[in-house]
């Protein structure tokens, strides 16, 4: 039976002793014990070379090789950053001179129409309260044809005329795309550089596939559902409109020229979710924008497209993109899906990205388990022996969180919750089945990951093509759990290198896990999953179809195995104090007790 690891550490208040010599060498697992949110942390070839140094990384050609290339992108942002911020400021006068001509060609426009019609004569017989119950009405009627699409691009070019075109963004640094094998530190370095652009760049967004795809599934939904109520159109609409001196039939006019700019505006709604929602760009706030995007795949055609439109929409407005992948990027998609927007998506990748490969065979994670003293966390096979041990330390951990072991329930999205069948301060049971046994996907991952620094998964079956959703749905689980660094204990039917059993049957899938997930409705997530579809902007999505190739699931078989490995080690357990959310919220709440404090003692 293997050694156990205290996780006293974990939970207590007190420091956390190092279990690794210099001879234990890791080069996949982030460099937990460095404090890399400072705003002056060093660039990621210091970093990288500093880990090498202190003996707790294994020297690689191809990562320096990494390193080098992302510390040359952010020697280079320094100056993009002051040159973006000259830009927007152009920008914004450029959009408001632009509003201010627009609105005067419309009045003029208005104003022609109003003039010897027969019609201005009875409207000024209605009373202005019939007036503005007549524009409600009628306003609504009001259907855009080729006549507004005419109109409009005629005016669009008396814009650019008068006001001039839109000012031209300063070249973008090329970005990044790094790809290679599972553990061969990818994410690592590109942690690294994200951490060094603290105080460099104000517009920074770190995102992993599954946390992207539901924040971009959730900007739609919520773009598409403004579009039906329109509420916020209407009311701009009559706040200026309703206001000027012309009569009902020019209003209406008025308001229909408007309503249909808005409508051209919004058809395009992946780039209006680029714009609106992964910048995160604060009103007032200038300069460049980071995306670092870890684990890009092609898993469905909703994924495709999505990437595509907005991916597409970030690089050619200026935002440099810093992404991993085990797939160099012609090769992300194996099934051919959506060919042709695909192949737009690669050519504007290789446009604006230096790829690179870490081109490393060696799995890092497995090797610094190899050599750790202790293996912890995953107690194998489900006989007496191994499950007394995990009941054992189940009991343990609960003993040093303290409190009252309870059932609870954590928010997920659009309104859903998860019940976590027991809870203890932020320690979590559930049996795989419960996990990954019901039709749950990667939001209520996240949940789970978020909420609890420690997670006890029972009863984990061998994965075959038997149970080939649950399998999809484990994997997933792994990757968030991983990405918000919990503390994971496991008890399973095997060793974790023979967990995953593929069969000539087919490849593994979940149709669950890459589902469009809407607002809940009457107490049921309603999911439009259908066998065929593609991504309009009317509605939510016709359908997603999950078509992963048995290639594509090797890889993501083989980085779960490799987290599964990594996630035991005392050097990865070392960081759930300092990484995790649940620890992060409290060590901010502390901050926040003690500047509120010192702040009542210098009174």
């Amino acid at each position: 039976m293997r050694r156990i690891f205290s996780i006293s550490s974990l939970l207590n208040k007190g420091s956390i002793q190092r279990r690794v010599s210099n001879k234990y060498l890791v080069n996949a697992i982030r460099p937990y014990s460095e404090d890399l949110s400072s705003p002056k942390s060093p660039g990621p070839l210091l970093q990288y070379r500093k880990l090498v140094e202190q003996g707790r990384l294994q020297h690689d050609p191809y990562q320096e090789r990494v390193a080098l290339a992302l510390e040359n992108l952010l020697g280079r942002l320094e100056q993009y950053e002051k040159e973006m911020e000259d830009y927007h400021i152009k920008l914004a006068e450029w959009e408001k001179n632009r509003e201010t001509e627009r609105r005067k060609l419309l009045m003029e426009e208005a104003e022609l129409n109003q003039r010897g019609d027969l019609w201005t004569s009875v409207n000024k017989r209605k009373s202005e309260l019939l007036e503005r119950w007549s524009f409600r009405r009628k306003s609504e009627d009001i259907e855009p044809g080729v006549g507004k699409w005419v109109s409009y691009l005629n005016r669009e070019k008396k814009l650019d005329s008068l006001v001039g075109r839109r000012p031209t963004a300063p070249p973008a640094p090329k970005g990044l795309y790094i790809y290679g094998n599972v553990g061969s530190g990818k994410t690592m370095l590109m942690d690294m550089f994200y951490s060094a652009t603290e105080g460099i760049v104000k517009h920074r967004q770190r995102f992993h596939f599954h946390e992207a795809m539901l924040k971009i599934n959730e900007a739609m939904h919520k773009l598409w559902k403004n579009q039906v109520e329109e509420k916020s159109i209407q009311s701009s609409i009559s706040s200026w409109i309703m206001n000027l001196p012309f009569d009902m039939k020019a209003k209406e006019w008025l308001a229909a020229e408007e309503r249909y700019k808005q409508e051209v505006q919004m058809k395009n709604i992946l780039p209006a979710v680029a714009d609106k929602f992964l910048v995160d760009r604060q009103a007032g706030e200038r300069g460049a924008s980071i995306l670092c995007f870890d684990e890009i795949q092609a898993v469905d055609v909703f994924a495709i497209v999505a990437l595509s439109g907005i991916v597409s929409r970030l690089l050619s407005t200026g935002t440099v993109l810093v992404s991993t992948s085990n797939r160099a990027p012609k090769d992300l998609n194996q099934d051919g899906m959506q060919r042709e927007i695909f192949l737009k998506f690669v050519n504007k990748l290789e446009k604006h990205c230096e790829i690179i490969l870490d081109g490393s065979e060696v799995d890092y994670r497995r090797q610094i388990a190899q050599r750790s003293v202790d293996k912890v966390h995953y107690f194998w096979p489900l006989d007496g022996t191994a499950l007394k041990e995990f009941e054992k330390m189940w009991c343990q951990v609960i003993n040093q969180a303290g409190g009252e072991v309870t059932s609870s329930t954590v928010p997920v999205m659009f309104g859903r919750t998860l019940e976590v069948p027991q809870s203890c301060n932020g320690v979590a049971r559930f049996t795989f089945d419960y996990l990954c046994g019901r039709p749950v996907g990667a939001a209520d991952y996240i949940a789970v990951a978020k909420s609890h620094h420690t997670v006890f998964i029972s009863d984990i079956p061998v994965m075959s093509m038997r149970i080939r959703d649950k399998a999809r749905r484990f994997i997933t689980l792994i990757d968030e759990l991983y990405n918000h660094h919990c503390c994971l204990f496991c008890s399973a039917a095997t060793s974790i290198d023979d967990l995953f059993q593929g069969t000539e049957e087919g490849t593994l899938f979940d149709l669950e896990s890459f589902q469009f997930e809407t607002e809940t409705e009457g107490a049921k997530l309603r999911r439009d999953v259908l066998a065929e579809g593609s991504v309009s902007s009317g509605g939510a999505p016709a359908g997603i179809t999950s078509m992963l190739s048995g290639q594509e699931e090797m890889f993501a078989f083989r980085r779960a195995v490799s987290r599964l490995i990594e996630m035991q080690t005392p050097l990865y357990l070392e960081g759930v104090r300092s990484l995790h959310p649940y620890f992060q919220r409290k060590h901010q709440s502390f901050k926040n007790c003690s500047y509120s404090a010192s702040t009542v003692h210098h009174q």
